[in-house]
């Protein structure tokens, strides 16, 4: 595992695009989701000064030690927290950011999280399968692949990898169990679904479905989406950053849904309720990164942004 002397080297995505769409203004109080290495709220802090503090969140224990060092000339603005934005609300109140002027999520993995030897994210090198953002998370990415009955593999191979042929991969996987690193996993997936070579590797969804059952990641945003709004001060702003549409999906409904003067009953699709919306949409349609970032950091070619403001 990565040690305190890892160098800095991650980009933030779409920095200015957040920074501007958050209003971040002199004073204010804001709350990073996903510090990582803290590109995003160096920033944010560079443009709440003078007075502005910031609340850094990360499941990552390794993240918060880069940050704090990238952080350290912020030291009394700035307070970093070791734990999952899943418990945002609890995390907020214990340090003392109540009313926050902004909240925003850069999510998915970082490219010093793919990079990092051990982790198992990546299968661009073989390790042992691991995949967990903390040590403290019990499960792992080999229980998932070597202990799931097929049903329940193929199940999150298709719902967060939104992959076609799950039933034949996950038939697959357990035909080779044990399964013990990320190169036997990518080439059991290689061999079954049997595609010419192409740019997008043919395990990405599966990697990607096994690292979001692993950390809970879609339920884990969900809580902290309707927590972020019931922190939020009336005109803060929500910034949120996805990199896959099952992600891009649960923000794109919430927000529409917070933003609607109409609540619909679930089990009585006729029936509804009039409210006062919660949020006001500041993103009509979502953003993009430029060519030239993209050019410049080719894993933004995937990020969306949608901004949204309190009422």
């Amino acid at each position: 595992m990565k040690g305190t002397s890892t160098p800095v080297a991650h980009t933030p995505v779409m920095l200015d695009e957040i920074v501007s769409g958050l209003a971040v203004k002199p004073g204010g109080l804001y709350v990073d989701c996903t510090l990582g290495a803290g590109g995003h709220a160096e920033a944010v802090l560079e443009a709440a000064s003078p007075g502005g503090r910031l609340l850094g969140i990360d499941a990552d224990p390794r993240a918060i030690r880069i940050a704090e060092r990238r952080l350290h000339r912020f030291e009394g603005g700035c307070a970093l927290v070791n734990d999952n934005f899943g418990n945002l609300k609890a995390i907020c109140l214990a340090h003392g950011f109540a009313k926050v002027h902004g909240v925003y999520f850069d999510l998915g993995l970082s490219s010093m999280q793919l990079d990092e030897p051990s982790r198992g994210f990546s299968f661009q090198r073989d390790e042992q399968l691991d995949m967990r953002l903390s040590e403290r998370q019990a499960l792992t990415a080999a229980d998932v692949v070597n202990t799931y009955p097929v049903e329940e593999l193929a199940r999150v191979i298709w719902a967060y990898g939104e992959e076609r042929k799950s039933r034949v991969i996950a038939r697959r996987i357990a035909e080779a169990r044990p399964v013990k690193t990320t190169g036997q996993l990518a080439k059991i997936v290689e061999r079954a679904l049997r595609l010419p070579r192409q740019r997008v590797h043919p395990a990405t969804r599966v990697f990607q479905a096994i690292r979001i059952c692993v950390n809970d990641e879609l339920r884990n945003l969900e809580r902290a989406l309707q927590q972020a709004l019931e922190i939020l001060g009336k005109g803060g702003r929500i910034a949120v950053v996805s990199f896959h549409s099952l992600e891009d999906r649960i923000v794109k409904n919430w927000m529409r849904q917070e933003a609607s003067s109409t609540v619909y009953n679930a089990e009585m699709p006729l029936a509804s309720t009039e409210r006062i919306p919660a949020l006001r949409i500041i993103t009509r349609s979502v953003v993009t990164p430029s060519e030239e970032e993209i050019e410049r950091t080719p894993r933004s070619r995937r990020a969306k942004l949608r901004v949204a403001e309190r009422l």
